[in-house]
């Protein structure tokens, strides 16, 4: 490299800008789901990550869809139902985190664990605050079980290779700024 290069001001600048987006990179990818910010204490991490399995849900459609579908992108699956309060509550965070840093790479897949059927879970989360949210059912409780959930709500961050890295057993402020800003940075990691 030409040393007298470092001595203009917009080279020194680019260094210095691709060093500091290096640096931010490595760190969310290293740090990965154990620094969250605060407003997402409750999601603890899995270290080794587990690996996921093959669970079946249903859309609002009434199309089946397995977990796998999701491979290649972070997931965050949120179990709820409508009797569950907490869950309720969370529900319009969950829509704010989908709308802010829902992308290609990154998905919030909440799913109603109770006994409602997708009409009825449709008209609940609109009339909830949450009404962009996809409409999505498990009646048999086959996530519960597979996932060994045993009080609602429960949010399991899933990492593109399918395992989970993370899990919340109690609701967390999915919609605030930082948590919005840390799932964007952690889908970019993968893009």
């Amino acid at each position: 490299m030409n040393l007298d290069l470092l001595k203009h001001p917009f080279v020194l600048a680019g260094i210095a800008a691709a060093a500091l987006t290096g640096a931010v990179v490595l760190y969310v990818m290293a740090s990965g789901p154990v620094h969250a910010p605060p407003s997402l204490a409750a999601l603890v991490p899995d270290n080794p990550p587990v690996p996921v399995p093959d669970v079946a849900f249903t859309d609002g459609a009434g199309k089946r869809h397995m977990l796998s579908e999701f491979r290649g992108r972070y997931v965050l699956l949120n179990l709820w139902a409508t009797w569950c309060a907490p869950c309720v509550k969370e529900l319009p965070a969950l829509e704010h985190l989908q709308e802010g840093a829902g992308s290609g790479n990154f998905a919030v897949v909440p799913v109603n664990v109770g006994r409602s059927d997708v009409l009825d879970t449709a008209k609940f989360l609109m009339n909830h605050g949450a009404g962009k949210l996809s409409v999505n059912v498990d009646t048999t409780l086959a996530l519960m079980r597979t996932l060994h959930v045993y009080g609602l709500p429960v949010t399991v961050l899933i990492d593109p290779q399918g395992r989970q890295i993370a899990r919340a057993d109690g609701p967390a402020d999915w919609g605030s700024p930082d948590a919005i800003a840390y799932f964007k940075a952690l889908a970019a990691t993968h893009g």
